[in-house]
């Protein structure tokens, strides 16, 4: 059996280490640069703002691998279980690396049925969840009010999902920024990368300030923004979009908070913080790049917490703001190598797994730019799963699909 160190990298790697540019200062990209250059290579992380302000600011930071999980999203599901039982390890190391905090909770997750009809939703996505396997528990109305006393006394059910959790999200970002430059990382903040530079079918590079910083691997890790990148062949562009959520923070008492669980009404979701914030989300919109917040977006979040916890209405509004989820063409990541373009590895696309998928992520690219090797989890995720058979009729390699998300997002 191969040796794992703590890190869960593998010990196996080459003579000479790679030096890698990372294109992209989320959490992806930074947990990545603390691995690699943890693991002594030369690493530069580019970004065309400030690190961990995109969509890892933008997150709740739950951790919800069993409630999340919806039909057809199983082939996923090894993958968000391993990177969820990687979490707290890679929590206690990077606190312990840093002296920084990432508040990382596993008090559980719960889903709350309100109305009859809101039951039977509940108990169709239960019953897909336990045939799974998923550590899953029913709760009845009064075990649910028994754990979270001031939600709606009509709560008629929900479900528990134990070893569901969170982290907060820009603690984690200051986190791994901190363990990225302390391990010998180059971070480069308001620095975007104009153009991928390939040469002879290899990424030798990146494109910056009119300059060419060489690399013998780039990881493409700019979520929402990866296919955006100059440079990059056909087959190489991430068939990645923006999918915009609104969101907002209300405070609370930290001492005697509303709730202390992460909970999931119908049409919203609630995250506590442990300094008193109280996470309402989010929002799912397919409006291309518009990041202003509607009346509608917030009303309908508030409108949902309130018939769940109807003393949010006497809360204060701390913070609201806009985010948007890198969605793939099935809503999966997309990870590992490139076909045809050596030195090109992906690490985009998470969508609403982001913060879940940080570990395993961060791992399991890793190890492969480390060792050449492509994880099993890893295999599936590929960017080659959406390079179909050339088509005839005149359209590009991206498809039919891809073309018809770019012109929605365009207008």
């Amino acid at each position: 059996m191969t040796h794992i160190p703590p890190s869960g990298i593998s010990s196996r790697k080459p003579a000479a280490l790679p030096r890698v540019v990372i294109i992209g200062a989320g959490c992806i990209g930074l947990s990545l640069a603390w691995r690699l250059a943890s693991a002594g290579c030369t690493v530069d992380v580019h970004d065309q703002g400030a690190a961990g302000l995109g969509a890892t600011h933008a997150a709740a930071g739950m951790l919800a691998a069993a409630v999340e999980t919806e039909p057809g999203e199983q082939p996923l599901l090894p993958l968000t279980l391993d990177s969820q039982r990687r979490w707290p390890a890679f929590a206690a190391e990077l606190e312990a690396y840093t002296g920084l905090p990432v508040d990382l909770r596993a008090d559980g997750t719960m889903q709350v049925a309100l109305t009859r009809d809101d039951v039977e939703v509940l108990r169709a996505g239960y019953e897909f969840q336990r045939g799974l396997g998923l550590n899953l528990k029913w709760l009845s109305g009064a075990q649910v009010k028994e754990r979270e006393p001031w939600l709606n006394p009509r709560a008629a059910a929900g479900v528990l999902g134990a070893d569901d959790g969170q982290v907060d999200n820009r603690k984690l970002a200051v986190a791994l920024k901190a363990a990225a430059l302390k391990a010998g990382a180059r971070l480069h903040e308001h620095s975007a990368v104009q153009a991928l530079s390939v040469s002879g079918g290899r990424a030798d590079g990146v494109v910056v300030g009119g300059v060419l910083r060489a690399a013998d691997v780039v990881v493409l890790a700019a979520g929402a923004w990866s296919r955006q990148l100059a440079g990059l062949p056909d087959a190489a562009v991430p068939p990645v979009r923006p999918v915009k959520g609104q969101m907002l923070a209300l405070r609370m008492d930290a001492a005697q908070p509303l709730l202390r669980h992460v909970v999931w009404p119908p049409k919203c979701y609630l995250v506590p913080r442990l300094d008193g914030r109280l996470i309402v989300g989010a929002t799912t919109e397919e409006k291309g790049w518009d990041d202003r917040l509607t009346a509608g977006g917030v009303l309908a979040l508030l409108e949902a917490a309130w018939r769940a916890l109807p003393g949010v209405e006497e809360l204060p509004i701390e913070e609201m703001w806009t985010g948007f989820r890198p969605g793939s063409r099935d809503d999966a990541p997309i990870l590992g190598p490139v076909p045809d373009v050596d030195g090109l590895v992906m690490a985009t696309g998470h969508h609403r797994n982001g913060i879940l998928l940080t570990p395993g992520t961060a791992d399991l690219v890793a190890d492969h730019i480390l060792t050449g090797r492509v994880d099993p989890l890893l295999a599936p995720f590929g960017i080659g799963r959406f390079q179909g058979p050339r088509p005839q009729n005149g359209t590009d390699q991206r498809g039919t699909d891809q073309r018809a998300i770019d012109q929605r997002v365009r207008a």
